[in-house]
């Protein structure tokens, strides 16, 4: 499944709405990457998929 293991963000639901107005269903996927040992918050490491968005704000901490 795509489910992000740092934050457990998954796909999201929705509806597909045309010019006219009719709506249709349809889902956003999360943009999940394999990682090898991402360092976290308290010195633990993640190894597994995380989304983009916390793939991010953790490299951006470790600095």
């Amino acid at each position: 499944m795509r489910v992000c293991q740092i934050c457990e963000k998954r796909t999201m639901y929705g509806n597909n709405v045309s010019h006219s107005n009719r709506k249709s269903n349809r889902s956003w996927s999360v943009n999940v990457q394999k990682v090898h040992d991402l360092p976290v918050g308290g010195g633990k490491t993640v190894t597994g998929y995380v989304c983009t968005r916390c793939l991010r704000t953790a490299r951006k901490l470790a600095k």
